[in-house]
């Protein structure tokens, strides 16, 4: 009898992993310890960190990093936290944002701006502080899921408190 992937594959305690620390070092900047799980295997999407928690994918606060233009030409980095459930609808993202254009950063651009590798970007963290943009549709959850600097790793959250802590700006990305 076949063993279900997560008992095949234990998840290990990532705690010590300087990605992790250095969530969880911003995260009690702000006055929060939240509960991370470790995971056994890497999720590096909405989906299959919604699997891994036995959750749906649109309870995940899915870290996504685009490269923002602004009207004069400048590429600044932009972090939208979207519901998994949701695709981001960069052109009216802009235009509500105030820039002229958004596109999806590559795995270079990301780790630069972030500090983490894609599938493990968190909202806090960074070596700079990046404007950030939070789905408004999390708020229907109590409590969701985000990165937590490491494609295995992640830690509960509220809406609330990702607006609150990344100060980011509320907005429909859909």
């Amino acid at each position: 009898m076949t063993q279900p992937p997560s008992e095949q594959n234990p998840p290990r305690d990532l705690s010590e992993h300087a990605g992790v620390r250095s969530v969880m070092q911003a995260l009690a900047e702000h006055g929060l310890s939240p509960q991370v799980r470790h995971l056994p295997d890497a999720v590096r999407t909405a989906q299959a960190a919604a699997d891994a928690l036995g959750i749906s994918p649109a309870e995940i606060a899915n870290s996504l990093v685009f490269v923002a233009t602004t009207h004069d030409g400048e590429r600044l980095p932009l972090l939208v936290m979207a519901s998994g459930g949701h695709r981001v609808d960069v052109v009216s993202v802009a235009e509500r944002a105030g820039l002229a254009s958004i596109e999806r950063a590559d795995p270079a651009f990301v780790r630069e701006h972030t500090g983490f590798a894609i599938g493990g970007v968190a909202p806090v963290g960074h070596p700079h502080p990046l404007r950030t943009i939070i789905d408004t549709h999390l708020a229907t959850y109590p409590v969701v899921w985000a990165a937590a600097g490491h494609s295995h790793s992640v830690f509960a959250t509220s809406y609330d408190d990702l607006v609150r802590i990344t100060g980011g700006q509320p907005m429909d990305v859909a």
